[in-house]
């Protein structure tokens, strides 16, 4: 690394950050209603947003600064094998078409703020809505803090905030002071922050890859010098070229899969999804989305020119920021951090909102408080969005970095075993809630067990691969403990079944999951403000 401060990439930097800032906090007023003081408001957004704010919230809310960072930084790493993100971003969007518009029209036809709101009501089964919501909570903690590990890494690079040896408050101080920031204004607007945020986001980003993709090939001598460069790194570390071996094919198929299933099963992703305006929205939005595969492509090529470029880093998630730090003059590069910085802002109010309204409309209002009022319901997911963060913020200051990654790759092991109640309730009743209970235990259980004693590449835990039982294959953990869980809910639903036992009460109907803004039945209590206001502009 460069030794001291890269001043003007600083500069540039706290420029952008100011201007978003000011826009968190300008974001309370955007299509206010006249009364805020409800989930549906500040939670969702007034479920308001058109096509193109939605596209900006998804994007901001999946495409993370942990995304910009550990993509390229696992081709950085282990070569091709990293690319298993791209290809599960391709395989989410067919699949998230037949369902997400089925889980919006059931939502706005009952006021559900949460996934385990709806499987409450359509099971009748609080116990069932409970076991989503810790898991949905403790799946996005790690997440969060990844954010603010992407935060932290473009600070490092910059040289602000001192060496190893300086006293903890100098060294983390910028890091606190982007937390209180975020914390600020996502507890002042909402959802409304990063979706207004989003635009300068994503903008940012796609101008710093499409920089990147022309002008650092033209300085490393092209495409082909970079990929040799890269192909020899790993034919002398005995991987065999950039290419996977054979028997790690079986578990790039498997993660891939896994990844695809579980990513629209996070909080964050339902909460954006919710916040739209229509049905109709969410479909466009399936069908546009894939543009960000394809920037996600060009930024995991970004690992291999780190390789041809001689970047050496202890910390591999360093490697993309320090790329930019050597490559570009020192104005973009704050122009690149700063894209980084908000690509990890965004989505972790997001993150925090979708994990407060978990607790408050399914733990809090479930079994504390029934009687909760809609102001209380904000007043306390405003908090509890504040502790999460706090948490986080806990988690990244008191842990290694490398146990937060694992963290979260637990996350997505354990969110994937919420997909037979979400997305099997969404098209059948035929499941037993009994049975959907014992497939999440039984799937948490081996999950976390089997990551628990798998080495990971950094710790002797958590790893996110092992034998895959009866195949003989290296497969990805959180997609074997998947299939056990649906043949355990299929088992035990054919025996509860035949026994009579007794079901819950399903407070939703056919209709229901074809409903649109406007139809008969379907609640449009939205102030006059924001129910009129022109979605997607």
């Amino acid at each position: 690394m460069n030794g001291g401060v890269n001043g003007v990439a600083l500069a540039v930097f706290i420029f952008f950050f100011v201007a978003v800032t000011v826009m968190g906090f300008l974001a309370a007023r955007w299509r206010a209603a006249e009364n805020a003081n409800n989930l549906d408001e500040w939670g969702l957004g007034g479920r308001s947003f058109g096509t193109w704010i939605t596209w900006f919230l998804l994007g901001g809310d999946l495409y993370t600064a942990y995304t910009f960072v550990a993509v390229p930084a696992a081709i950085y790493a282990t070569g091709a094998a990293g690319f298993f993100a791209v290809p599960y971003t391709i395989l989410v969007y067919p699949l998230i078409f037949t369902f997400l518009p089925r889980l919006w029209s059931v939502s706005h036809k009952h006021g559900y703020v949460t996934t385990s709101d709806f499987v409450r009501g359509r099971f009748g089964s609080k116990g069932l809505s409970l076991a989503v919501a810790i898991t949905g909570i403790l799946a996005t903690m790690p997440y969060i803090a990844l954010q603010l590990v992407g935060i932290q890494a473009v600070l490092d690079v910059m040289g602000v905030g001192g060496g190893e040896n300086t006293n903890w408050f100098i060294k983390d101080l910028p890091l606190l002071i982007a937390f209180g920031v975020l914390a600020a204004y996502t507890y002042s607007s909402g959802l409304r922050a990063p979706a207004l945020i989003a635009f300068v986001k994503d903008t940012l980003i796609y101008i710093v890859i499409a920089v990147a993709i022309i002008y650092i090939p033209i300085k490393l001598g092209g495409f082909d010098d970079i990929f040799s460069a890269a192909n020899d790194k790993f034919t002398k570390a005995g991987a065999g070229g950039l290419a996977p071996p054979a028997e790690g094919q079986w578990a790039y198929g498997t993660l891939a899969l896994g990844s695809a299933l579980a990513l629209f099963m996070y909080p964050h992703s339902i909460t954006a999804t919710l916040s739209s305006r229509s049905r109709e929205v969410i479909r466009r939005n399936t069908t546009i989305l894939p543009l960000y595969s394809l920037m996600l492509g060009l930024l995991a090529l970004l690992g291999f020119m780190a390789i041809a470029a001689g970047v050496t880093v202890e910390n591999g998630q360093l490697a993309i920021p320090q790329l930019f730090e050597d490559m570009f003059p020192d104005w973009f590069t704050g122009v690149a951090f700063a894209a980084i910085g908000i690509g990890a802002l965004v989505p972790a109010a997001i993150m925090s909102i979708a994990a407060a309204n978990l607790f408050t409309r399914n733990i809090y209002k479930d079994f504390l408080r029934p009687n909760a009022t809609a102001e209380e319901e904000t007043k306390v997911s405003k908090l509890v969005s504040l502790l999460v963060k706090v948490g986080a913020l806990i988690f990244v200051l008191g842990m290694d970095k490398t146990v937060a990654i694992n963290f979260q790759l637990l996350g997505g092991i354990w969110i994937l075993q919420t997909f037979p109640a979400l997305v099997g309730g969404l098209f059948t009743r035929w499941f037993h809630r009994w049975a959907l209970l014992a497939g999440w235990a039984v799937g948490m259980v081996y999950g976390t067990w089997k990551a628990y004693d798998t080495p990971s590449g950094t710790q002797k835990h958590f790893g996110n691969t092992a034998d895959v039982p009866g195949i003989g294959e290296i497969g990805y953990i959180g997609l074997t403990a998947f299939v056990l869980n649906v043949v355990v809910t299929v088992v035990l639903t054919l025996i509860l079944r035949a026994v009579k036992a007794p079901d819950g009460v399903d407070e939703t109907s056919s209709a229901d999951y074809k409903a649109d803004a406007g139809d008969p039945g379907v609640q449009t209590d939205l102030p006059p403000a924001t129910a009129g206001a022109p979605g997607g502009h």
